[in-house]
């Protein structure tokens, strides 16, 4: 096939076979492309027609692809992109008056603690975008990204798709959570008397902490597991319970009443909260306009205030709220 012969190809066919290659399901694409599923029906008999091979056989509830459509998509995916990139060159992105529609992926932990920030100064910004957050973790964020389900994500990210661009917006600092009212910082041996509660969406009672602990041949006592940030404050609440959460989700928790925040009394890794995009869209003016966003509101740590020892409980919440 020559370049002229490319006038009788459809392209929204092609965007047909690529979302089927990723989801598998008529239903599904249907779904993600607001198509109904006579649309979808027609378009795979024409690409079937176009490509002279069944590409997808039904196996139960999935379409499961053939060789030639195996090696057709590896050939498409990045054509698509260069298309898409070429016509986001061309096109100029008014923050003001733009109505445009942005999905992201977030942690939970950014979700929570970032977020909000961040969306008062979109919505001054630009009133009239729209906003789709999905929430996704470290695990999920590759596969999201190569779905084309979300343009930008921001979470600790583990391997990328090739295609897949990142930028580190700040390091991830460990604190600790706590509601009792008695004065001082927790030694080492009181910490590991206590009881305490971990944030884990696989619903994992062991992290990073107990392997640090476990090198310093210390142990911890975890009675409580969560899905997501947002419940700790009330958990904790007049109990013995502590918690290690990010140092920005210790700025927005310290807003609670009764809800105190200070350093880890024991060598923690610290990691690196990224945002990642898709190839695709790096030259897209209103990626580009998002990314800046985040980079300008999410990128740069506000330093955590330590309160001396002395300090009461009261003041301790008051002081780190202040520095949020």
């Amino acid at each position: 096939m020559n370049r002229n012969d490319l006038r009788r190809i459809d392209i929204h066919l092609l965007v047909v076979f690529e979302t089927m290659m990723h989801e598998r399901n008529v239903s599904r694409v249907g779904e993600k492309l607001f198509l109904g599923q006579p649309s979808i029906s027609a378009a795979l008999g024409r690409l079937r027609h176009l490509f002279d091979d069944p590409l997808f056989v039904r196996a139960g509830r999935l379409m499961e692809p053939t060789a030639r459509a195996e090696e057709i998509f590896a050939n498409l995916t990045p054509a698509l992109d260069g298309i898409a990139a070429a016509l986001n060159r061309c096109q100029s992105f008014e923050p003001c008056t733009s109505d445009a529609t942005f999905q992201v992926g977030l942690s939970d932990d950014v979700e929570y603690a970032l977020l909000p920030r961040l969306l008062r100064h979109l919505r001054a910004e630009a009133p009239n975008i729209t906003l789709i957050v999905l929430r996704v973790d470290q695990q999920q964020m590759s596969q999201r990204l190569f779905n084309g389900e979300i343009s930008l994500g921001i979470s600790h990210t583990l391997d990328l798709p090739a295609s897949a661009r990142r930028k580190v917006l700040r390091p991830i600092r460990p604190m600790l959570l706590r509601t009792d009212d008695r004065p001082g910082e927790l030694g080492l041996d009181e910490f590991c008397q206590r009881p305490h509660a971990v944030v884990s969406c696989m619903g994992n009672a062991t992290d990073q902490t107990d392997h640090a602990l476990s090198r310093l041949d210390r142990r911890r006592k975890v009675v409580l597991a969560v899905p997501q940030f947002s419940a700790l404050p009330r958990l904790l609440a007049h109990s013995e319970m502590l918690a290690i959460v990010p140092d920005y989700v210790a700025r927005a928790m310290v807003s609670v009443e009764g809800v105190r925040a200070e350093p880890v009394p024991l060598p923690l890794p610290v990691q690196e909260l990224t945002m990642v995009w898709r190839a695709a869209a790096h030259n897209d003016a209103g990626q580009r306009w998002l990314r800046s966003r985040c980079q300008a509101f999410l990128g740069v740590p506000i330093e955590l205030q330590v309160v001396p020892k002395s300090s009461t409980p009261s003041r301790i919440g008051s002081t780190l709220l202040a520095a949020w």
